[in-house]
C-alpha cells in the first residue's frame, strides 16, 4: 500500500515553495505587510454557498477565510496587509477542492476595486511569468458575457427567461442560483485558455461584501478573475456600513432557512470593527494552490498540494 505517500510529488512542492516565496516578495517589494490571524473562529460565516466546519472542544468553526479579522485589523488602523495560509470548508471536493486549501487574501486602503483588480493581474503575471510569458488580459463586464454568449440582459431577464436557457439545471433553482448555472457552465468554460479574465460588475444580488455601485444600483462592486476557464481570485470595493452589513447577514440567514442549511451566527466582532469605523478600501481572496495549478499546467489540485484530503462529510 502506498496510501502513505504524499500526493504531490517532491519537485512539485519545491516548486510551491519557490511560488510562496515569489508571492511574499511581490508584497515585500510593495509594502504590503503579512499578518497571522487565527484559524478558530467564534462565528463562521452566514454566506449560502459556504459551509463552515464545526469544532467542538474549544466551540467554533474552522475558518473560512480570514477577512473578518483583516478587516478587524483594517479598523484599527494596521494599513495594507495580507495573509497567506490555511482556510477550511465542509464538502469541498473536485478537481479545483479540498476542503482545507491555502487563501492568499489581502486588502488596500484607499483604494477602489478596479485599482486592486489591476494589482491581482500584476501579481498573475509576476508568478506565470517564468512559465508563459505571453498571458493576454481581458476586462469583461458580467452583464456582456450574457449577451455575447447567451443573447440575454441578464441583469433584466426574469427566472422563466433564465430557466428556459438552463434546460440542464438542477430543478427548483430560484434566480440567483440559475444566474450561478449559466454563469459556470455556459459562459465561464469558454474562457481563453493562456488568458487572464477580469469578469467585473456582478448583479447587486450577487454582492456578497460589496459595495453596491453608485452610479448603476444594479451591480455591484465586485470582480473575479481567471485563468483560462479557472477562477483563481474574488474582490470587492467592501462595504463599511455596519447596518447594512447586519441586513444582508439576516438575508443570508433567511435563505438558508428557506435550503434547509443551519442558520450561523453573525460576526458581531465584524459589526463592531465597521461600527468604529473601518477605512474605505478593497480586498481580494486568490485561491494559492489554484495558481500553482496554472503555474505548473497541473491537472488537479492534489497534485499541487503535499498531502490531499479526502472530502470532508
Amino acid at each position: 500500500m502506498n496510501t502513505w505517500r504524499p500526493s504531490a510529488s517532491p519537485g512539485t512542492l519545491r516548486r510551491r515553495a519557490e511560488l510562496l516565496a515569489r508571492v511574499r516578495a511581490f508584497f515585500a517589494e510593495r509594502g504590503v505587510i503579512e499578518v497571522q490571524t487565527p484559524l478558530l473562529t467564534a462565528s463562521g460565516v452566514t454566506d449560502v454557498h459556504i459551509e463552515s466546519i464545526a469544532t467542538e472542544s474549544p466551540g467554533g468553526w474552522l475558518r473560512t477565510s480570514p477577512e473578518y479579522c483583516h478587516k478587524r485589523l483594517l479598523a484599527a488602523g494596521f494599513g495594507d496587509l495580507y495573509e497567506l495560509g490555511p482556510v477550511f470548508r465542509r464538502g469541498e471536493a473536485g478537481r479545483n477542492h479540498q476542503p482545507e486549501f491555502t487563501l492568499l487574501e489581502w486588502y488596500r486602503v484607499g483604494w477602489g476595486w478596479r485599482q486592486l483588480a489591476g494589482e491581482v493581474v500584476d501579481l498573475l503575471q509576476h508568478c506565470l511569468a517564468a512559465e508563459n510569458d505571453d498571458w493576454p488580459v481581458r476586462w469583461l463586464a458580467w452583464k456582456d458575457g450574457f449577451v455575447d454568449v447567451l443573447g440575454v440582459d441578464a441583469l433584466a431577464a426574469d427566472t422563466p427567461e433564465l430557466a428556459a436557457l438552463a434546460d440542464d439545471a438542477p430543478p427548483g433553482l430560484d434566480r440567483d442560483s440559475l444566474l450561478d448555472w449559466l454563469f459556470a457552465t455556459r459562459i465561464q468554460p469558454g474562457f481563453a485558455a493562456g488568458t487572464i479574465t477580469v469578469v467585473h460588475d456582478y448583479p447587486a444580488s450577487q454582492a456578497a461584501l460589496a459595495r453596491i455601485d453608485a452610479d448603476d444600483p444594479r451591480v455591484a462592486e465586485r470582480f473575479e478573475v481567471f485563468t483560462g476557464s479557472t477562477e483563481l481570485a474574488n474582490g470587492y470595493h467592501e462595504l463599511t456600513d455596519p447596518t447594512e452589513q447586519r441586513l444582508r447577514f439576516e438575508r443570508d440567514n433567511r435563505l438558508r432557512r428557506e435550503r434547509g442549511l443551519a442558520e450561523m451566527p453573525s460576526d458581531e466582532f465584524l459589526l463592531d470593527a465597521l461600527a468604529a469605523g473601518m477605512p474605505d478600501c478593497s480586498g481580494v481572496a486568490l485561491g494559492f494552490d489554484r495558481l500553482l495549478m496554472s503555474v505548473l499546467d497541473a491537472a488537479s489540485i492534489e497534485a499541487v498540494v503535499s498531502f490531499a484530503h479526502p472530502p470532508s462529510p
